[in-house]
């Protein structure tokens, strides 16, 4: 009897024993389409070429102007907001727009590591202001250009996942890469020659 009590610890003993076994790390797999690009539809009063991979939407919040739009990213759930503002010459409209645009920016400074701003003098003499943001910031990039007397064009990248920023950073640079290209291609339409829309 001591016997089978004996082996029946013995077995409980040894059915109980795990092997442990690590988890391996895990990353967000991204499948970064090759970039390609499309003009812009001829409806606004801006015209550059936009990623294929994105949808282009118009901007649905309450404070909506008629030219702001969202370059949504479904693969990537992400998105570029463009808001547009027409100058007039108006030299006090222009100083606001620079001003909200850098105020915008340093509002990420709380959770910001460093935000990294770069002057872009795009192929066809326009200059343009690009902050990097780096840490866990909603918007990891944003950026404005104008010509100073008639068009002013802001835009920020936004994700819409809680996915951690590092794990994002194969995505912020593929975008970064289509807004330079987005930038690049820029051309302000003569308010003549816009196509209601």
């Amino acid at each position: 009897m001591k016997n089978k009590a004996l082996i029946l610890v013995v077995i409980i003993w040894l059915g109980c024993e795990e092997t442990y076994t690590p988890k391996q790390k895990g990353y967000n797999r991204l499948d970064l389409p090759e970039h390609s690009y499309m003009a812009l539809p001829d409806s606004l009063p801006y015209q550059f070429e936009v990623s294929k991979a994105v949808k282009i939407l118009r901007d649905s919040s309450y404070i909506a102007e008629r030219y702001w739009i969202d370059l949504y990213y479904p693969a990537i759930v992400a998105n570029v907001q463009l808001t547009y503002k027409s100058l007039n010459n108006n030299e006090a409209l222009l100083k606001e727009l620079v001003n909200d645009a850098y105020k915008l920016t340093s509002k990420h400074q709380i959770k910001a590591y460093a935000i990294n701003e770069s002057i872009i003098l795009t192929p066809s003499g326009k200059t343009a202001v690009v902050a990097e943001l780096e840490g866990e910031v909603p918007s990891q990039l944003q950026f404005f250009i104008t010509d100073s007397t008639e068009n002013f064009l802001r835009g920020a990248l936004y994700f819409r996942t809680s996915t951690k920023n590092d794990s994002l950073a194969p995505a912020i640079e593929y975008i970064k890469m289509d807004i330079i290209h987005l930038l690049n291609t820029l051309e302000w339409k003569e308010p003549n020659k816009l196509n209601s829309g």
